[in-house]
């Protein structure tokens, strides 16, 4: 046996008895993912087919039996709908990066996530973030990391509430790559953080401000939650009940009573019954009802997307105006605010916890 130990060199110090032949091994480190839902890779036809064909294959969002949905899907739903889903993203897109607002977003809160965790861990981490659909894919960031020599990864979708069309299939995706390698990082999933105070004070946060910048303050806050069939919540998804309590709990902190907040759910489709009441149908009874300034914000999502530049800034903000109404005020996303960073960031450290000591 041969000492190969090369000072600065990937797996310093590991192989210090292994032959000199032995494979490189990096040393030991953690990943953390920060993981999204997913974007198309631009919005002409094909591209917009690949991604909806894939987002709406996954059994997770749709789960009715393939036999029945695929053909539907593909020959009559997937010939149509590209065309209408590029023409909400081109509305959107970020032309200057040549990307949709969702991965420049993720992009940026990567990049500040990865500036704090290396300033407590140093080179002990590695961060960066996958897609469910889309690019970079759940596959290739977790192989990377792997052969950056992490052996542990904190698994993080970025879904405050719990879903099994969101956090469930981010989970099962990370899964699937574990199961095709040889040697499998030991990985730990980052449970919904609904209730974390700090999350809740981020939001908090973000409606103040928000109020404070309008000249006429709303009468109604809608939070509007990404909606999903009545059938999950009646076979055991808790993901109606996690919205309901963030929506409470954010009207405790900001002290407003009842009243004043509303919950809703959007983005509907299909013939089933859903969780409600619908947000665009909810925004238009509002104006007709006398609440002619509402402010609408949207807690599910960590970063805006389609949904809500498009959906709720458009369609939303129109049923609205159309009923009546005078003062619609979209409040952001938290996207890469700093205090939803150092939300996020609190919510690693506790399942950091064992794995990595602050220096």
């Amino acid at each position: 046996m041969t000492e190969n130990v090369v000072k600065d060199q990937p797996g310093a110090g590991r192989l210090a008895h292994a032959p000199s032949d032995h494979p490189p091994v990096p040393r030991a480190k953690v990943g953390v993912v920060l993981a999204n839902l997913g974007t198309p890779d631009a919005t002409d036809y094909w591209s917009m087919r690949r991604y909806l064909s894939e987002f709406l294959s996954d059994k997770r969002v749709v789960d009715y039996a393939g036999w029945k949905w695929q053909p539907l899907l593909q020959l009559i739903i997937l010939t149509k709908r590209p065309f209408s889903s590029g023409k909400a993203y081109r509305s959107i897109w970020n032309n200057e990066k040549n990307e949709s607002p969702l991965l420049t977003t993720t992009r940026a809160q990567t990049e500040k996530m990865t500036a704090r965790l290396k300033a407590l861990y140093g080179d002990d981490v590695e961060v960066d973030f996958c897609m469910r659909y889309g690019n970079p894919s759940t596959k290739s960031v977790l192989t990377r990391l792997k052969a950056k020599g992490c052996e542990r990864i904190v698994f993080f979708p970025l879904y405050p509430q719990y879903g099994s069309p969101t956090t469930a299939t981010a989970n099962d995706e990370a899964f699937r790559t574990l199961m095709k390698m040889k040697w499998q990082p030991y990985i730990r999933t980052v449970p919904a953080y609904f209730e974390h105070p700090a999350y809740i004070q981020a939001l908090a946060n973000s409606v103040q401000e928000a109020y404070d910048g309008l000249s006429t303050r709303p009468s109604k806050l809608v939070a509007s939650y990404h909606g999903v069939p009545e059938r999950y919540l009646l076979e055991g998804d808790p993901y109606h009940c996690q919205c309901q309590k963030t929506t409470r709990l954010l009207r405790e902190k900001l002290g407003f009573s009842k009243e004043e907040v509303d919950t809703a759910f959007q983005s509907q489709f299909g013939p089933e019954k859903w969780v409600g009441p619908q947000t665009v149908k909810h925004v238009a009874e509002l104006a007709e009802q006398g609440h002619k300034h509402i402010a609408i914000m949207s807690p599910a999502f960590s970063s805006d997307c389609v949904e809500t530049l498009e959906e709720i800034e458009e369609e939303i903000h129109d049923s609205f105006m159309e009923a009546g109404g005078e003062t619609f005020s979209y409040i952001p996303c938290l996207n890469d605010r700093d205090d939803h960073i150092e939300a996020l960031l609190a919510v690693i450290n506790n399942e950091l916890a064992g794995w990595l000591t602050t220096p």
